[in-house]
């Protein structure tokens, strides 16, 4: 009798990553691939934790497969798995619960004897072992998130990753050169490098994600690669200079700051001041004109007070950058953040994080209009109404353009002609 799996993955690009994993093991054993909405006879939730919302999405999804399929075996991974086991237990209809460690061995723990709430989550200070991960969009063979390093050695007041997916460790560069050229072969045109902290890939005990990217720029074949987000203090004018001089890295980066007050910033146990956030993208504006500049910020933070708040849109118009991704401060067990005093109001949190979006929406605006005329490249990845297909530049610019299905997973020079919204609709350029 045919056996169906559905996946629903919540979170980061990892997750995603992870997520691809576990459905091949799954395809590989004899099972069929259905969209989650569908009924399934196993169903794996790959769940978050770094906000509230997380955790409440989460469970909502839990209950929904229950009424849905009553009879599936729901299995809930990820971090809210390994942080809080015991809360999902209690929902009720949850078989298994894996942890940190134990969610690569899923179809392992199905084939136990079948009994409610089984948690297997083991202590997190004792995993060491990389396993790797690759998604991607596998119609058309787009782009592929190759996952290099995982778990965080930072203990930054408001964070739970060390918590739930452990210390740093990384892939060996021979692995992720192999990785990427099977990538390359395969037809992938973009490979994002992903990690929880890319920059302290490690090769044995030496930081090495220099080296790692000076290798990956020999390997031959038709594509590029993105860094994901990367700590101001890992981010070197060394890598800085070599992206600039790169054939295949993209310009553009994505660097957390989280408040442009150096209070807070302490506060939350940041690695570097804003003099050093600062100098950074300078170095980036300087070497790589043009380059597409990302930020995190969090508002809202313990003892964020207007002044602080105030103090982070000041530093921000101060420098360059072309898109923002804001979070609201969300409480999270087990933190240090927790416990620190003057909490901010929900509601001024959340006006916070309003006006920082607003403040995003106007700077990428403005970066898509100063790129108007330009001709770049994109990689176009889907088919929009209207015969028209978008993608993205090296830069990170939505384009889209009336272009025939046939360029999907091509990379072709295009002039930018005009904005709209978010993106800018282009035509190919003779």
């Amino acid at each position: 009798m045919e056996k169906r799996v559905s996946f629903h993955t919540l979170g980061c690009k990892l997750n995603f990553a992870e997520t691809a994993m576990y459905s091949k093991d799954f395809v590989r054993n004899g099972f069929t691939l259905v969209d989650f909405k569908e009924p399934a006879d196993v169903v794996v939730i790959n769940t978050c934790s770094v906000t509230e919302n997380a955790d409440k999405e989460a469970r909502k999804l839990v209950r929904q497969v229950k009424r849905r399929s009553p009879e599936a075996r729901i299995v809930v991974v990820g971090c809210y798995a390994q942080l809080q086991p015991q809360s999902l237990s209690r929902i009720g209809g949850v078989e298994l619960i894996l942890g940190a460690a134990e969610k690569f061995n899923i179809l392992e723990y199905l084939t136990e004897d079948k009994s409610n709430n089984q948690i297997h989550c083991g202590d997190i200070a004792s995993i060491s072992e990389f396993r790797e991960a690759c998604s991607g969009k596998h119609s058309g063979r787009t782009r592929a998130f190759l996952k290099i390093q995982d778990g965080c050695d930072y203990s930054c007041s408001f964070c739970t990753i060390p918590m739930a997916r452990g210390r740093s460790r990384s892939q060996s560069q021979e692995q992720v050169i192999r990785r990427i050229q099977n990538l390359v072969d395969s037809g992938f045109k973009e490979i994002i490098l992903s990690g929880v902290n890319v920059g302290d890939y490690k090769d044995g005990l030496q930081n090495s994600f220099l080296k790692l990217i000076q290798r990956i720029e020999c390997i031959t074949g038709e594509f590029r690669i993105r860094i994901s987000s990367i700590e101001p203090n890992l981010l070197s004018d060394e890598i800085i200079n070599f992206v600039s001089s790169s054939n295949k890295f993209c310009h553009h980066f994505h660097i957390p700051l989280q408040s442009g007050s150096m209070a807070i910033l302490k506060s939350m146990k940041r690695r570097y001041n804003l003099d050093l956030f600062r100098n950074r993208i300078e170095s980036i504006c300087s070497s790589m004109q043009g380059a597409g500049i990302g930020i995190d910020v969090i508002a809202g933070f313990p003892g964020e007070t207007d002044e602080h708040f105030q103090e982070t849109i000041e530093f921000l118009s101060k420098i360059e950058w072309s898109y923002l991704h804001v979070f609201t401060y969300s409480e999270r067990p087990g933190t240090v953040a927790v416990l620190l005093p003057d909490s901010v109001q929900i509601q001024i949190r959340k006006a916070r994080n309003e006006v920082l979006r607003q403040f995003s929406d106007e700077r990428r605006q403005q970066f898509n209009q100063r790129h108007l005329g330009s001709i770049e490249n994109v990689l176009f990845e889907t088919e929009e109404a209207g015969g028209y297909m978008t993608g993205f530049t090296d830069n990170y610019i939505r384009v889209v353009a009336k272009l025939p299905y046939e360029v999907q997973n091509k990379i072709i020079r295009v002039q930018l002609v005009r904005c709209v919204g978010d993106k800018v609709f282009g035509s190919r350029a003779e």
